[in-house]
């Protein structure tokens, strides 16, 4: 677990979120039917090399093959980038990291590819929202309960269910910490937030039921029901208000 102490590492972890989030932009500008998944990781590369010394955090973790995590549909999360085709109406997660100065920067955008249908549009919307819940519940003092807490409460209340099988994490000197940040959960429950923890805070919302199935390629999950999922990201710093957005434009 990283404990941000001095305004050095924080700017640091600012930086590395502000590339994330530029990166990230440029990928949503490119998505349009017809754009191939493996271009947007190409994408990524190239946009990744404008920075000195950053360098992507998902290639060659555990073995994933690329930049970016690109999940379509009905997978949720840790798509790979390949020669699948984006078509009218799809709806694309795109997840992404760095590596700068030897902290992390961890983000994900969901986007609707060409014209949406209303039901991907609002399940876009309400993952989004919830993960705003969730970064609302984040602050000094509380527990790490009331942020799982506000997600799950807000999504269910919209009829849509959390995945409850992946959740976000704590990230600083490495992508994955401790603490797990599960999307659901009891206000009041759990480790004890405190000021200059740095998680990554990121729902993967369903339209259909909670449960996963994982692809035969060992990484892409989908949901078991076959129904849209969608996927919004942050990496967030606790202050003792309100906590601080790290992946910002």
């Amino acid at each position: 677990m990283t404990i941000i102490k001095s305004a050095e590492e924080i700017a640091v972890m600012r930086e590395a979120g502000r590339i994330v989030a530029t990166v990230l932009q440029k990928m949503k500008e490119a998505v349009k039917p017809g754009i191939k998944t493996r271009q947007l990781d190409k994408l990524a590369e190239e946009e990744i090399g404008r920075w000195n010394g950053a360098r992507a955090s998902f290639k060659g973790y555990h073995g994933f093959p690329a930049s970016v995590c690109v999940s379509v549909n009905d997978e949720i999360v840790h798509g790979i980038p390949g020669n699948r085709v984006l078509t009218e109406g799809d709806i694309v997660s795109l997840d992404f990291g760095v590596i700068f100065r030897g902290f992390q920067g961890d983000a994900a955008i969901t986007v609707g590819v060409g014209k949406i249908s209303p039901e991907a549009l609002k399940l876009m919307e309400v993952t989004q929202e919830s993960l705003a819940e969730g970064i609302n519940a984040a602050r000094d003092g509380g527990n790490l309960g009331d942020i799982g807490a506000a997600v799950q409460s807000f999504v269910e209340s919209k009829g849509y269910s959390v995945v409850r099988e992946y959740s976000g994490h704590g990230i600083g000197k490495d992508m994955h910490e401790d603490p797990l940040v599960p999307n659901f959960g009891s206000t009041g429950e759990g480790l004890k937030l405190r000021e200059g923890m740095t998680l990554a805070l990121e729902p993967m919302v369903n339209i259909g039921g909670w449960k996963t199935r994982l692809n035969s390629n060992g990484w892409t999950v989908h949901t078991s029901d076959g129904s849209l999922s969608a996927h919004f990201e942050h990496t967030i710093a606790i202050r003792k208000d309100q906590a601080e957005i790290l992946t910002l434009l």
